[in-house]
């Protein structure tokens, strides 16, 4: 396994891969891994002749108010993980070098980006979109896993994809939990006992929200119940909202594909979570 750790040893090694006939499947993470990111590695593994990890945590999509200080790192358990799990490239940058110091570029999705988690943290996928655009140019992938944990990041990029001609074929994963059915997530460190345990209740309103859309055909009081549910559980709720998984707004006649889709804050941490189901 290679650890790279400037954009042009990577994009040299990639335009070699590719002039040699290989192809390459990329899983862009911010470090810190688990279970859920490993899962992406296998199905990249399966999908190309190359898997390459981008591991960068990446301040442009953090907000001044946000913990981009200290989110979690820990690279050498990340470099475990890629080599059991048959990563060929670890690409693992500093900042000064990811971001020119007069870095005035970016690249920015304005419809399905703009709720849910857009709306809370406004400046958060311009921040993605600029930098998978960079990983896409650099790794030269055929391939890009993301994980549908957020769905919403899945749709941004594919429509970034589609609108900007990348030729990289975008592959959705599903969303991998924990025994207890919390969704897997490197912030879930930040709880405490007693906050995951009530953290335990955005997922199981979602699933009693769902079970109650499919039933009545409606979701007005299912994400009523859905916000009731996790704020007795002690938790902030930031949005518990349904929306078409293709346009990202309201559902209505049209639509077939629907995205249930909920944060929330438990202490200072936020967690996001969904349900993604056909009506």
């Amino acid at each position: 396994m290679q650890i790279f750790k400037t954009r042009r040893e990577l994009q040299q090694f990639a335009l070699g891969a590719r002039r040699s006939g290989k192809s390459i499947a990329l899983v862009p993470t911010m470090g810190f891994l688990h279970e859920g990111h490993t899962s992406l590695m296998d199905i990249a593994r399966s999908k190309a002749d190359i898997v390459i990890v981008s591991i960068f945590v990446n301040p442009k999509q953090f907000a001044p108010t946000e913990d981009f200080d200290r989110y979690p790192r820990d690279f050498e358990g990340d470099r475990a993980k890629c080599e059991a799990h048959g990563v060929d490239v670890i690409f693992a940058p500093e900042i000064s070098d990811m971001y020119d110091g007069n870095s005035s570029t970016w690249v920015e999705e304005t419809i399905l980006s703009q709720p849910l988690c857009g709306a809370s943290r406004p400046t958060f996928y311009r921040g993605v979109t600029t930098v998978v655009a960079k990983l896409f140019l650099l790794a030269q992938p055929d391939y890009a896993v993301f994980g549908l944990k957020d769905a919403q990041q899945c749709f941004v990029i594919q429509r970034m994809v589609r609108d900007l001609d990348f030729p990289v074929e975008i592959i959705p994963a599903p969303l991998v939990r924990d025994a207890d059915g919390l969704a897997l997530s490197s912030r879930n460190r930040y709880l405490s006992d007693d906050e995951r345990r009530r953290a335990l209740s955005i997922h199981q309103s979602l699933l009693k929200a769902k079970e109650r859309i499919i039933r009545e055909k409606s979701s007005a009081n299912a994400i009523a119940e859905a916000v009731a549910s996790v704020t007795a559980a002690g938790g902030r709720v930031d949005y518990i909202e349904i929306l078409d998984c293709d346009t990202m707004t309201a559902p209505n006649s049209e639509t077939r594909r629907v995205i249930l889709a909920a944060a929330a804050f438990f202490g200072t941490t936020r967690l996001i979570d969904n349900e993604i189901f056909e009506l």
